[in-house]
């Protein structure tokens, strides 16, 4: 009777913690979202000063790859210290997670609509639930799939991908690229989880996609008089490196941060449907700092995306422990936060 009871005690308190688990891995999604949501507000005054996209995206991540160099050296050096057998992983991360899927989501804007370009990009859910699927051979809730499905088309009602399309091969196979590569940031990212800490993950990951990047924006091409000017930024007018400087910090450093926090709690399936929330947080925050107007149908699909987004949180907690995440292949660094 007791060796019963003491089962059934240690049962729910496995239950709830892992409650507590996907709660806090939730939060950390969303909380990523809402910092990756703010790159488009601050961005988009920079471009109208005169900046190219690809200067925007070489001095966000060159910036916030110097940040985060220079705070984790002087605060806990010990987690920039990386085991030879992580290079390669890495080296990947760094390469297609942070640089690749932003030359290539630029690449895409420049040739089709924004919107599809967009929509092209945040397939990235359903590639990785088909690779949990059918390499991993995991099984997965018929709600799993059916809310990705449809949490797809919320996007594309908040895109609005039908105005002004138009068929360019080569911009929707950027855009295609784009999502491959996003999908990768994902399933890298829950892999890097198992032996890695997320701050030095993020921070060397950051350093590769910067020295990437700067052979097709290298910073000392930036003008220099057009970082110091002033940009309108809503009912402001601010000097164009401050915003810079936000997006880097903000949209960037903490923004994958947080995200790559969110895989020790959640598998890569689940954190990639939930990311969906960012354009909507980019959408309304358009709306409210950039005075962008908001459809009736972008409203809509907002509230579909979301409960979509919640319907698959929901049935990722009926997917067994031992399926549901990559246990660590090694016990996490005492010095991991």
């Amino acid at each position: 009777m007791t060796t019963t009871g003491t089962a059934v005690d240690d049962s729910r308190a496995t239950a709830v913690s892992g409650t507590m688990v996907r709660r806090r891995g939730t939060v950390l999604v969303l909380l990523a979202s809402f910092c990756f949501g703010t790159s488009g507000v601050l961005a988009k005054p920079v471009m109208d000063a005169g900046l190219s996209p690809q200067q925007v995206a070489s001095v966000r991540i060159g910036l916030a790859a110097l940040v985060l160099l220079v705070v984790v050296g002087l605060w806990r050096p010990a987690l920039l210290r990386i085991r030879r057998s992580d290079l390669r992983l890495l080296v990947g991360y760094g390469l297609v997670g942070v640089a690749a899927v932003q030359l290539l989501y630029f690449a895409a804007v420049a040739r089709i609509p924004i919107g599809i370009a967009m929509l092209l990009e945040f397939t990235a859910p359903v590639l990785v639930a088909l690779w949990v699927r059918f390499v991993r051979r995991t099984i997965l809730p018929a709600q799993m799939w059916v809310g990705t499905v449809l949490a797809m088309v919320g996007l594309a009602m908040i895109a609005q991908v039908w105005q002004g399309l138009r068929l360019d091969v080569i911009g929707l196979l950027f855009g295609i690229g784009a999502a491959l590569c996003a999908a990768g940031y994902f399933l890298l990212g829950e892999h890097g989880m198992t032996t890695l800490s997320p701050i030095g993950m993020v921070t060397w990951g950051m350093v590769v996609g910067a020295v990437a990047i700067f052979f097709m924006a290298p910073p000392w091409t930036l003008p220099a008089a057009k970082l110091v000017a002033d940009t309108d930024f809503g009912a402001w007018r601010v000097p164009v490196w401050t915003l810079l400087v936000a997006c880097a910090v903000v949209s960037t450093a903490l923004a994958y941060l947080l995200s790559i926090s969110a895989l020790r709690d959640l598998p890569a399936n689940v954190v990639s449907v939930l990311a969906l929330c960012e354009p909507v947080v980019a959408t309304t925050l358009a709306w409210l700092l950039l005075g962008q107007t908001l459809a009736l149908v972008q409203l809509a699909g907002a509230v579909v995306l979301l409960s979509c987004a919640a319907i698959v949180q929901l049935a990722s907690a009926q997917v067994p422990p031992a399926e549901a995440h990559l246990q660590p292949a090694h016990p996490t660094p005492p010095t991991a936060p």
